[in-house]
């Protein structure tokens, strides 16, 4: 367990954020001079999530975008573990702490087990391009946007190698229009990838010959391939929640249900921002950012003792969507248009957007963290 230094800036101003993802770390970041902040997270970094694929193929890349919490969130307190309760007044850890609170941000996203700390993330990344450069084939399970960026960014980086990308549904990319997915299907063919779509694949039964695996699909194909990654959606992060005084909070989807003010609905002083709310928009990161812009200043209001008039609103951002194919080129869903190619490559595919982001968070774009 990590801890720093909470600042001192009086009584009835202490802030707990629980969830180090985008919207949570946003939060703690814009919020430390405010109020005493506290941050629970079950590792001691933030990692930019839309530069993770580009990290698999690239494992240098992740060195600016796995930024531990202390480099940008200065001036609070961060808890290196697991929130597992939460009482009226309280948040519980796995390593048996109880955090008071006066204000409550829960930013628990979606449930994804990843190395506790910085080292072990990046070391993961290299560990995970060794299996790709070793193989001569890969299996990607999942047609959503990381299976597509993943297939994307290997068939560009490692043209010889066997790409094949199983999808259950019946197009890539669900989430949003049908352009945007006929258009990565395009654009992967073309690149040599084979895809799947209306098939799911048996992964408790793979046969392994010597490091040579066959897998099979539901509709009883074989594939060959000397390794997988799965890339299908993971669950909402509120399992955590079920048993708590937040239990009648969440819907039947197990999320969060917030007013405009991203206040839980029935709750004064407890917020919900990112994947875990109930908003009916695209869990996108530019949006969880949003969220994590709203509740700093509701909660710089409140502190300060401002009009409930002065509160900010979220509202439901528009279905845009930017999916990178590679190195240069990305397929991008607009409310007015659903383009591809290398224009949509330049904003998104060269970096990722993370120097964009290392600026928002207060730091460098180019200076590699330690």
């Amino acid at each position: 367990m990590e801890e720093q230094k909470a600042s001192s800036s009086g009584t009835g101003r202490r802030v707990v954020v629980v969830g180090g993802g985008v919207a949570g770390s946003m939060l703690a970041k814009s919020a430390q001079f405010t109020a005493d902040v506290t941050l629970i997270d079950p590792k001691d970094y933030f990692e930019i999530p839309w530069a993770t694929l580009r990290s698999t193929v690239e494992p240098s890349f992740a060195e600016r975008a796995v930024i531990k919490h202390r480099d940008y969130f200065t001036n609070g307190r961060v808890i290196t573990s697991n929130a597992i309760d939460v009482t009226e007044k309280e948040v519980m850890t796995e390593d048996g702490e109880a955090v008071g609170y006066d204000y409550l941000v829960i930013a628990t996203g979606h449930k994804d087990p990843v190395p506790k700390t910085r080292k072990e993330r990046i070391a993961h990344y290299h560990s995970e391009n060794e299996k790709i450069k070793s193989a001569s084939s890969v299996l990607i399970v999942g047609g959503g946007p990381t299976g597509v960026e993943l297939a994307g960014e290997i068939a560009v980086d490692y043209p010889e190698k066997q790409v094949t990308l199983v999808h259950n549904g019946p197009r890539l990319l669900g989430y949003i229009g049908p352009k945007a997915g006929d258009k990565a299907l395009k654009w992967l063919k073309s690149r040599k990838v084979e895809v799947k779509l209306e098939q799911r694949v048996d992964l408790d039964n793979v046969l392994d010959d010597e490091g040579r695996r066959t897998y099979r699909t539901s509709s009883g194909e074989t594939i060959q391939a000397d390794c997988h990654f799965l890339c299908t959606v993971k669950p909402v992060g509120s399992s955590w929640l079920k048993d708590t005084v937040l239990k009648s909070h969440l819907d039947a989807k197990g999320r969060l249900m917030v007013d405009e003010y991203l206040k839980v609905k029935g709750r004064d002083n407890v917020f919900a921002i990112g994947d875990i709310t109930d908003i009916p928009e695209l869990k996108q990161g530019y949006l969880a950012q949003n969220h994590a812009s709203v509740v700093a200043k509701n909660l710089k209001v409140t502190l300060e003792g401002g009009k409930p008039c002065r509160l900010s609103t979220h509202k439901p951002g528009a279905d845009m969507a930017m999916v990178s194919l590679g190195r240069r080129e990305a397929v991008a869903q607009f409310p007015f248009a659903t383009i591809s190619g290398i224009i949509p490559g330049f904003v998104k595919s060269r970096d990722m957007f993370v120097g964009k982001t290392r600026k928002a968070m207060g730091l460098d774009p180019n200076v590699v963290d330690h």
